[in-house]
């Protein structure tokens, strides 16, 4: 039997299949265009998303047995605004998780109606990238498109609907639209209300591995695939990965160092923190989790080597770093402002601490050490709630590097775990269509079954106590620059 997950990033389309084992048997990747129509602005056209999609299950399936393919499931990237009329037609380019222009939306929600509202009615406070208040911007600035939305959806809840028919999300991406009772798992009255669309106008929710329906008779005769093929309601990218990580159950945590970086800690219990400075989602695995995210991850590192070093030898340059935790350079992670915990669109990168004898080293060590002090910024408050996990699963591209995972271990003082497959939304989707076709009985036993740790990073505990101090001093950066910015 095959499963296939769909990872729809922001850059491409990333598809592979795995059979019911856990083996994956082929990876295919599909680029499309993002757009910046104006400065702080990152839209892309749903259309894209789809036509790709296609194409690359097309080319994933081409010399497989297709009458093996039972179940197809998303991994997707959040919080994206994607508006159908009434003729299923895209109204405009959704607007991106990572687009800056609801800064007024925003400031109206949290201080005019008030954070105190909002974390009650949703467990969360507005962030920029979150689709009430792109849907907001939309209502003042583009009345028209806004009186014709029929739908509003998700971007990989638009790929279901296209494979499906069925209008669907599921609990732990809408958990990022700013309209769900993320504690009660349903839509917010007072939400939608204050954003003036109806329950209507939203997808029908699911649990994440629930099956939504079957392939439309017309997608499958094209694919060549069984029309009774599953398509299973998914989850968002950070849940999805986290699936792809066995986070699941209570007390699970993974760090990803991706484009963007993310601590996500799994729980069977809803939690909040006092000032909201994590998210409070719905977990893929029928239960919640906090989650704290920072813009710049491993981003960081390709700008410092692109952009500033003019290199791509990203390994050479940390084979000459051995001084951990002596390092005088302090590197601020903010190049597209800040998420967790300072919630800060303005805030931005800053290297402080150089003196005549700094080296080159110093900076790309500081750069790595920057965005392990602003995880554990998100950890600290987990911890601050009583959530203190032991040990940590690490994805993403930035966990290949074994000197990255070294200075995470002790920022942290947690084990650190690398696991076999690197393959994130992708793996954790294609796991949830697995028991969303019946392979497994539950969302926690395929992840523990499929999922296999092949190295772990111990903390040193005479690291652990150098970072300590250096941490505490990075802390106080931040405060003192916040009115510079």
């Amino acid at each position: 039997m095959f499963f296939i997950g769909v990872d729809l990033g922001t850059s491409a389309v990333k598809l592979l299949l795995m059979d019911e084992n856990g083996k994956i048997h082929k990876i295919v990747s599909k680029e499309y265009p993002l757009y910046f129509p104006h400065p702080g602005w990152s839209e892309q056209r749903p259309e894209d998303w789809f036509e790709q999609s296609m194409a690359g299950l097309e080319e994933l399936t081409a010399e497989c047995d297709k009458s093996q393919v039972r179940g197809i499931s998303f991994g997707g990237q959040m919080h994206g605004l994607v508006a159908l009329d009434k003729d299923d037609r895209v109204i405009r380019p959704a607007i991106l998780w990572n687009d800056g222009r609801t800064g007024k939306q925003v400031e109206y929600l949290n201080q005019t109606i008030g954070k105190d509202k909002l974390s009650r009615y949703t467990a969360n406070i507005a962030f920029a990238g979150f689709t009430a208040p792109k849907i907001l911007w939309m209502k003042e600035n583009e009345p028209e498109n806004f009186e014709r939305i029929t739908k509003i959806m998700l971007p990989k809840d638009y790929l279901a609907y296209m494979l499906s028919g069925t209008f669907c999300t599921e609990y732990s991406d809408a958990s990022g639209m700013l309209l769900l009772d993320v504690e009660h798992k349903c839509w917010s009255k007072e939400m939608l209300d204050i954003c003036g669309i109806t329950e209507a106008q939203l997808p029908k929710l699911y649990e994440s591995w629930e099956p939504v329906g079957t392939l439309k008779a017309k997608i499958a005769e094209k694919l060549g695939l069984p029309a009774d093929v599953k398509i299973i309601a998914g989850a968002g990218d950070n849940a999805a990965a986290a699936v792809g990580t066995a986070t699941v159950g209570d007390g699970g945590c993974n760090i990803s160092l991706g484009t963007s970086g993310t601590l996500f800690i799994s729980s069977e219990k809803f939690g909040v923190d006092e000032n909201n400075a994590l998210h409070s989602f719905a977990h893929a695995d029928g239960h919640y989790h906090l989650m704290g995210c920072m813009l710049s991850a491993a981003s960081c590192n390709k700008w410092w080597m692109d952009e500033i070093l003019k290199t791509t030898d990203y390994a050479g340059e940390q084979k000459g770093i051995d001084k951990l935790g002596e390092n005088q350079v302090f590197w601020l992670p903010y190049l597209m402002g800040e998420r967790s915990p300072h919630n800060d669109p303005d805030a931005r990168a800053a290297f402080i601490g150089m003196s005549m004898d700094t080296t080159r080293e110093d900076m790309t060590l500081a750069v790595l050490e920057g965005v392990a002090f602003g995880l554990r910024d998100s950890l600290e408050v987990a911890r601050s709630i009583g959530v203190d996990p032991e040990r940590t699963k690490i994805c993403g591209g930035g966990a290949k590097s074994p000197l990255w995972r070294k200075i995470i271990a002790s920022v942290m003082n947690m084990k650190v775990d690398l696991i076999e497959s690197e393959e994130g939304p992708g793996y954790g989707a294609a796991i949830l269509a697995a028991v969303g076709c019946g392979v497994f009985s539950s969302v926690e036993e395929a992840a523990k079954k499929l999922v296999n740790v092949i190295k772990t990073e111990e903390p040193d505990p005479e690291l652990v106590q150098k970072y300590e101090e250096k941490y505490q001093k990075f802390r106080k950066f931040y405060p003192a620059l916040k009115g510079l910015f």
